[in-house]
């Protein structure tokens, strides 16, 4: 799991990520971003809504599977960047861990969130 300090608290930075934040989709995703130039480091944030799965606990596991494999790929993201990750499909919890990784890591690949090119041209080749 991501950091506390690595993670939105309260509803403005949402508020402002929404307004001016771009957005990339796969399947299952949605990623808004935006650069964050006040920050020493960038926030995340994943959500998943009661429409997508009713059960709590099943919606916090698809979360926390979300928040690791970007802890994962934290070291190789750019940063200071503003970051929300929202859920669109109850696969999530399913899907086997590599496929879900991949599909996060074509999501940040899409953005061009990657610190290098190599890496995201590694992604895009894989498909």
């Amino acid at each position: 799991m991501l950091s506390h300090t690595l993670r939105f608290h309260g509803h403005g930075g949402l508020r402002y990520l929404y307004r001016n934040g771009k957005t990339s989709r796969t399947r299952s995703f949605l990623l808004r971003f935006t650069p964050n130039q006040t920050r020493l480091h960038s926030r995340v944030t994943v959500i998943v809504s009661k429409k997508t799965m009713k059960s709590a606990a099943r919606r916090n596991r698809m979360r926390r599977r979300v928040y690791e494999i970007i802890r994962h790929e934290w070291d190789q993201l750019d940063h200071p960047f503003d970051l929300s990750v929202t859920i669109y499909s109850q696969d999530v919890q399913i899907v086997p861990y590599e496929k879900l990784q991949h599909e996060i890591q074509q999501l940040l690949s899409q953005a061009h969130l990657y610190k290098n090119d190599a890496l995201h041209d590694k992604v895009e080749k894989t498909e």
